[in-house]
């Protein structure tokens, strides 16, 4: 073998392992939810995860209702959704996190993990998101938050395999069909 088809395969083989070893999972967050209790994100081993980013004021919110449908049927099937509050759209987030909590609760019954507010973009992008948006992250591929209620479907490994737009409701057959596979 000549010496330049080494250096090509030994060149390939490092930048294959750092690709593998860059690639990150969500079980390695830990967050804090409404309540101010810690989350750990690696309470979803093994569960199918919805992350979703919402607004109290937004003409999505809405979408609260089918997703406390979405997880009332399925979160004895190993599937999740977590919630994360931000206020990055013109400002349809203003509430603390009590006024959030509360909000849910009498308006959409919401029982699904709801996490502390935070931003999901910009120079104060929480953890979560860039690990959500960043492909050198989560080995899936880069992504921009375009609104509220944008979607990520994380499987059963803690890995991103899938963004969906914000104006794609909860229940879309492409996502219960996921949950259901």
């Amino acid at each position: 073998m000549k010496q330049s088809n080494l250096i090509v395969i030994l060149l390939f083989s490092i930048f294959t392992w750092n690709s593998i070893q860059a690639q990150e999972n969500i079980y390695q967050f830990k967050v804090q939810d409404l309540f101010g209790d810690e989350f750990d994100m690696a309470s979803l081993k093994g569960k199918k995860v919805m992350i979703v980013n919402t607004a109290s004021e937004c003409g999505l919110t809405p979408q609260y209702k089918d997703l406390q449908k979405l997880y009332d049927t399925y979160k004895d099937r190993n599937f999740v959704i977590v919630g994360f509050p931000a206020n990055n759209f013109k400002k349809q987030e203003p509430g603390t996190d009590a006024e959030i909590a509360t909000f849910c609760e009498q308006n959409y019954g919401v029982t699904f993990p709801m996490m502390s507010k935070i931003s999901v973009k910009g120079k104060d992008i929480h953890p979560v998101y860039q690990f959500l948006t960043e492909k050198s992250k989560n080995g899936y591929k880069d992504s921009s938050i375009k609104w509220n209620f944008q979607k990520y479907l994380i499987n059963e490994q803690g890995e991103v395999i899938k963004m969906i737009n914000p104006k794609t409701l909860p229940t879309d057959d492409a996502i219960v069909s996921w949950i259901e596979e």
